[in-house]
């Protein structure tokens, strides 16, 4: 996929007006409504900056390309990639280091002389 799956993109297919809230719900794993109240406050409290730097990042950021994640899982991944790469590498470690733990266990199990796994395999045949 050419789309880097890190990078900060306009979210207009769940979007209010331009679709920067949804972006950035998207780009940091914070619910859409909590970013969109926090917006407005900020606009309240900035005197109308924040509706300003708002307009110019619709303008300026790219629409999220469609399919850009394969699965709501894939999503969460590359969410918890930009916040902290580091985390991340290691709940992959850790995924992979317990698929490696369970195939050993299976290996274990299918290799060793059990006599109860054996009568069922012979039952299956």
């Amino acid at each position: 996929m050419s789309a880097s799956r890190t990078k900060f993109y306009l979210d207009k297919q769940n979007s209010k007006w331009l679709g920067v809230c949804s972006g950035i719900a998207d780009y940091t794993g914070i619910d859409t409504t909590w970013v969109r109240v926090g917006t407005v406050l900020l606009t309240f409290a900035t005197s109308g900056w924040t509706l300003l730097a708002y307009i110019v990042i619709a303008c300026v950021a790219e629409k999220k390309p469609v399919g850009l994640y394969d699965s709501a899982e894939d999503a969460k991944f590359w969410q918890g990639v930009r916040t902290n790469p580091t985390r991340s590498t290691a709940e992959v470690r850790s995924k992979f280091r317990d698929i490696d733990r369970r195939l050993a266990d299976i290996e274990t199990l299918y290799t060793s002389r059990n006599s109860r796994l054996a009568d069922e395999i012979d039952s299956l045949r």
